[in-house]
């Protein structure tokens, strides 16, 4: 019973949509009617402004860091694989894709994704170099095919044969997978828009 606090927090602070906030104070709109039509970062980029765009990254950055970070630090899980852990962490970003507050009609994920990783890095320390070859594979898509959504599918990839690779944990394989699910799953959309030649590029 005590382990289900952290795991709704995580998801109640994982549902807050960062990004319609911004757009709806900062223009009064609903970022939902604009651009794709998505709440997250890349979106408010190029509707409301790069500096509000990176605001929102930021925040859906911390509000998917701090979970795994908090609960590791300060709950006593009474699990050595860090099980709840990893709970949490799946809990941010199924908060931000599906959000209570938005009618379960979120984000992507990807930001508060990479926020949960590094959240996840100060307990597992070997994903820190899964980390930054899936961000530097990210960075190499996105310079060839300028297509954010592209670029965060086949990082989501990377990350998941990069923990193959560097032999992790079974609970790290199992959440990369759970991950690329996820990443795919959001981006259902785009992949079409990818293959017809009409996905925004960045």
């Amino acid at each position: 019973m005590r382990e289900s606090i952290p795991i709704v927090l995580s998801y109640l602070l994982g549902s807050i949509p960062f990004g319609f906030i911004v757009a709806f104070v900062v223009k009064g709109i609903d970022i939902r009617n604009f651009g794709s039509g998505n709440i997250g970062a890349t979106n408010v980029f190029r509707v409301v402004g790069k500096a509000w765009g990176i605001a929102v990254f930021l925040l859906d950055f911390v509000k998917g860091f701090l979970p795994p970070f908090l609960v590791a630090r300060f709950f006593n899980t009474g699990h050595p694989q860090g099980y709840l852990i990893l709970a949490c962490a799946v809990l941010a970003i199924i908060g931000h894709n599906w959000p209570v507050f938005l009618r379960f009609k979120g984000g992507k994920g990807v930001a508060t994704s990479v926020g949960v990783i590094f959240g996840l890095g100060f307990v597992f320390s070997h994903l820190w170099l899964i980390l930054g070859l899936s961000l530097l594979v990210f960075v190499v898509t996105f310079l060839i095919f300028r297509y954010v959504s592209l670029a965060s599918m086949v990082s989501a990839v990377a990350f998941v044969v990069f923990s193959f690779v560097f032999k992790v944990s079974g609970e790290i394989k199992f959440f990369s997978f759970l991950l690329l699910a996820f990443i795919i799953l959001r981006h259902k959309k785009n992949i079409k828009n990818i293959l017809a030649k009409k996905e925004y590029k960045f």
